[in-house]
């Protein structure tokens, strides 16, 4: 079977932006031998802490009062990118073949409307629209089944879920934005696997969002601040937010004196299970965040990814098997509602609905359902709105007024 894998960025793992903590479990289901094989999992978590902030005091929740979702024992804090590029360099060894720089630009159609594969944009194009020397034709490729993984609020995602009403009977979706920073600190204040993760100031206690600050090796850490985009203020601004949030003592202690070696940002899929749209379609299926697959209450989605593309693969090859194509792959999700990863997102369906409530409520209500009842609660709660809905007009709220960058610890956004 000839496997393709058209990737957008110039490398793989180019378009990866994530120091993350990674749960291994859909890695060991994968390559059981990630391990001897090199996988550049290699700083074990060592200690959770989690801390609510006010503006210049932090609580530190004890570890046994933690919920599950917050306990990392057994995950890694690892580069994303280095991960993604290392499976690359597995896939390759297996005969796939990977297309580096070519982003899928449109989804091409059969006649009876099935999916038929993808094209390229074409290369070369001028600032007027016009082709220029280097003018370059896209290539369309033609497949049995193709399958999107294109992140968060893909392009072609999100009109393959308007051309097949995925999302009829799914919760509207919801987003954050995420932005993030890898430093370089001081030798004396890095203690490889340290995961902290905060709520609370700076954000005011309606308005949902958190950080984290992530020690992985080479005296780097990873700190970032996620907003949910259902907030009210349109004054807010999730980059001022994530700057004034690193002039908290207990984050800029780690901070001061350290470089800021790269930075970025990224949207995420928060909705969880109740937001999930239908993930087949005649020719093709939704994979990881491009169908919304990320546990917000764990902030983790990798091992989703990974997970979902393995059921929407077996489904794939099942069917090549016997035969057919550009059918409706039924196989994969009905194995999605009977594998771990469904229970797992079932046990967090409501987690983003509670915290929306506010923090305080949110909070409590989270611990009662996931420490005390383990998930299994009897209620199920829904999006009602789309985030943009929330908004309120700017003469309804009070300007936020944010400190000037010192250029040391916060910067500016042209920096």
């Amino acid at each position: 079977i000839g496997v393709c894998v058209l990737e957008k960025g110039s490398e793989i793992g180019a378009h990866i932006l994530s120091g993350a903590v990674m749960d291994p479990r859909a890695l060991n289901e994968l390559i059981p031998d990630w391990k001897e094989q090199g996988a550049p999992l290699n700083v074990p978590v060592t200690e959770d802490k989690f801390l609510f902030l006010s503006e210049t005091g932090a609580k530190s929740v004890p570890n046994w009062a933690l919920p599950d979702n917050f306990k990392n024992h057994g995950n890694y804090v690892i580069s994303l990118a280095n991960v993604t590029r290392w499976l690359g360099q597995q896939a390759e060894a297996l005969g796939v073949e990977i297309f580096p720089g070519f982003p899928a630009a449109e989804v091409l159609y059969n006649d009876d409307g099935s999916v038929k594969g993808v094209a390229t944009g074409n290369m070369g194009v001028g600032k007027d629209g016009e082709p220029t020397g280097n003018f370059q034709l896209g290539m369309e490729l033609h497949a049995k089944y193709t399958l999107f993984c294109e992140g968060c609020r893909g392009h072609l995602g999100r009109q393959l879920n308007e051309k097949f009403k995925l999302g009829k009977d799914a919760d509207p979706q919801v987003y954050g934005i995420g932005i993030k920073e890898l430093w370089e600190i001081d030798p004396s204040k890095h203690q490889p696997g340290l995961v902290i993760h905060t709520a609370g100031w700076p954000l005011e206690s309606d308005t949902y969002g958190g950080s984290f600050l992530y020690h992985i090796d080479n005296n780097q850490v990873m700190v970032g601040f996620v907003v949910g985009l259902a907030y009210q203020n349109p004054y807010l601004s999730p980059f001022e937010e994530f700057q004034r949030y690193k002039t908290h003592p207990e984050i800029r202690k780690y901070l001061e004196g350290g470089k800021r070696v790269s930075y970025g940002a990224r949207a995420i899929t928060a909705g969880g299970l109740m937001s999930l749209p239908k993930l087949v379609f005649p020719g093709g299926a939704l994979v990881g965040d491009d169908a919304g697959f990320l546990n917000a209450s764990r902030i983790k989605g990798s091992h989703a990814a990974i997970k979902t593309g393995m059921l929407a693969a077996d489904a794939a090859f099942e069917a090549v098997q016997a035969g057919r194509q550009s059918d409706e792959l039924a196989a994969y999700p009905e194995a999605f509602r009977q594998s771990w990863l469904y229970t797992e997102l079932y046990r967090a369906r409501n987690f983003k609905q509670w915290m929306s409530k506010g923090l305080y409520l949110g909070t409590l209500m989270v611990g009662i359902e996931q420490k005390l009842l383990g998930g299994n609660v009897p209620w199920t709660l829904h999006h009602q709105h789309r985030d943009h809905e929330m908004l309120k007009p700017a003469s309804q709220c009070k300007p936020i007024e944010y400190p000037k960058p010192d250029g040391k610890l916060t910067f500016d956004r042209l920096s």
